[in-house]
């Protein structure tokens, strides 16, 4: 049975959720309106099992079925176009979600995203992100949290090249994740399916991988 925090996020994030077995293309006015970052995702679909819940704008329901009824590989390379947005990039991801995130030491510290110093990604985020850095206070890794919803809030991670391999991804993760739980939500975690890296991150921090796919349209 899936926690009442996760359910919530899916059907609030989504327009709709669950869903019984095979595709359901449904309409939703947030996929209308700026997300997290202040840009357009014209298009998220959450896969559990055999279902899928694919949501798009409103006034392009009609054209993403009438996509979906062709042939199944026709679907991501197309989505874009039907959804207003040709030209935009397509994401097919690995979907997972923690109740209970690893028991690794903290970090990292809390800090404005308008600190000197961070990458330009962690520039996006309008809340505290979270941060490692070295003892003369260069940036070396960070966590940023996407409130999509007040149910539901997805982690992103970026560590830079010569600090990867000491475990402050999978740190950080796990205590950015307790956090998010702290806070009453549930902590979500998605990464390309051939990410390796990412996915070993994602196991070590406690998000397990469920079978669960994400997928949808972003900006270039």
């Amino acid at each position: 049975m899936l926690d009442r925090r996760l359910h919530l996020h899916l059907a609030t994030w989504l327009g709709q959720w669950p869903a019984g077995p095979g595709l359901h293309v449904v309409g939703s006015h947030r996929r209308a309106r700026p997300a997290w970052d202040g840009r357009l995702r014209p298009a998220i679909a959450v896969s559990a099992g055999a279902s899928t819940v694919l949501s798009v704008p409103p006034d392009r329901v009609a054209a993403v079925r009438d996509l979906a009824r062709g042939r199944v590989g026709r679907l991501l390379p197309g989505l874009p176009a039907a959804v207003g947005r040709p030209g935009w990039a397509v994401h097919d991801d690995v979907f997972r979600w923690s109740m209970a995130p690893a028991p690794l030491p903290e970090a990292g510290e809390w800090t404005a995203p308008t600190a000197s110093g961070l990458p330009s990604w962690l520039r996006l985020f309008d809340r505290p992100v979270l941060v490692v850095r070295d003892d003369r206070g260069r940036y070396l890794a960070g966590v940023g949290i996407k409130r999509h919803d007040a149910h539901g809030h997805e982690l992103a991670v970026g560590t830079v090249p010569a600090a990867r391999g000491r475990g402050l991804a999978r740190r950080l993760v796990a205590q950015a994740a307790r956090r998010v739980l702290d806070e009453g939500a549930v902590p979500t975690y998605l990464h390309d399916r051939s990410n390796a890296a990412s996915a070993r991150v994602a196991e070590a921090a406690g998000f397990p991988d469920r079978g669960w796919r994400s997928y949808g349209v972003y900006p270039s």
